[in-house]
């Protein structure tokens, strides 16, 4: 049985069911973005944030259905650090007894709660963020494209970049489609996506790049598939590492960054899928030839009078 570093898969020759997944995930994630659009946490869109503490670990579900009964709307709860730390969203307006109201019903049941604050996020401060966190993402993915001509050439730019679209697009394609809060720590994992994701880019295109300078036959997908699967076991270690770490927060960080360790999680897994597949596969339309790697030397006029 073969080992991965030891297997020659045709990458390249399977690319266009790549491109086709592909292209299902980017439609059903635009689709879903544009007619369900996103389920913005109150980081986004204001309310009403009260965090309160109980004497022993509550049942965050009968808080909730509790809550929606007694006619709040929106309601999200979650653990804040302990778990008899409850931190309670609501996309209401605030008012000054809504926190000692809410305490009121909580300890209708006979629990131990007390109020630990109470407080307005206001809409306007929702708004800047979302422009902010949009400005951020564009001024990202503006950067990997200045970085990655400068450091290689511009087709592996154009590459690159919509590699890490295709990854965006489906991470929040997710959230939307299954109606996940959407929030900052939401936010900084789609980041953190483009960042792992422009990793494993780098690390393949490198590859690519001296594996074109230095094999002398001229078939572009044979040098990708040589590089992709030079760079596979890598590839695969490090992405098989991150997602026992995430699956780790997941299970057991909580409530309060679950959907961070969704995001990352979506965003690894689709992130490698594009280094291995989508990244390498863009340079074959993109005509990534030998010549734009090693440009042919032009013949001064005195070394043309020298030929024959």
């Amino acid at each position: 049985m073969k080992s991965i570093s030891h297997l020659r898969i045709d990458f390249m020759g399977r690319r266009n069911i790549a491109f086709m997944i592909s292209a299902v995930m980017l439609i059903v994630s635009i689709g879903s973005i544009i007619f369900q659009q996103l389920n913005l946490g109150l980081d986004f869109t204001g309310g009403t944030l009260i965090e309160v503490r109980y004497g022993a670990a509550p049942s965050l579900d009968a808080i909730r259905q509790l809550l929606e009964n007694s006619g709040f709307q929106d309601v999200s709860v979650q653990t804040f650090g302990a778990s008899t730390e409850v931190l309670i969203r609501l996309q209401q307006a605030f008012d000054p007894e809504v926190g000692n109201e809410v305490v009121n019903l909580l300890r209708a049941d006979g629990d131990d709660v007390n109020l630990v604050r109470a407080e307005f996020v206001g809409s306007q401060v929702g708004d800047q963020l979302r422009d902010q966190s949009g400005l951020g993402l564009l001024v990202a993915l503006g950067v990997v494209m200045v970085y990655v001509a400068f450091r290689f050439q511009y087709k592996f730019a154009i590459g690159a970049v919509l590699a890490q679209l295709h990854d965006v697009i489906i991470v929040v394609g997710v959230f939307s489609l299954f109606q996940l809060d959407f929030d900052l720590t939401v936010l900084a994992a789609v980041l953190a996506v483009i960042g792992y994701s422009l990793n494993d880019t780098i690390v393949v295109y490198d590859r690519i790049r001296e594996m074109i300078r230095t094999s002398r036959i001229d078939n572009m997908s044979q040098i990708f598939n040589e590089a992709i699967n030079a760079t596979l076991s890598r590839t695969l270690a490090t992405s098989g590492t991150t997602i026992l770490v995430l699956l780790a927060l997941l299970v057991l960080g909580g409530d309060m960054i679950e959907n961070f360790a969704i995001a990352l999680l979506v965003g690894i897994v689709v992130g490698t899928f594009s280094s291995i597949y989508i990244s390498g596969a863009l340079l074959i339309p993109l005509k990534l030839s030998r010549e734009d790697l090693i440009p042919t030397k032009k013949v001064s006029e005195d070394e043309e009078e020298e030929l024959p």
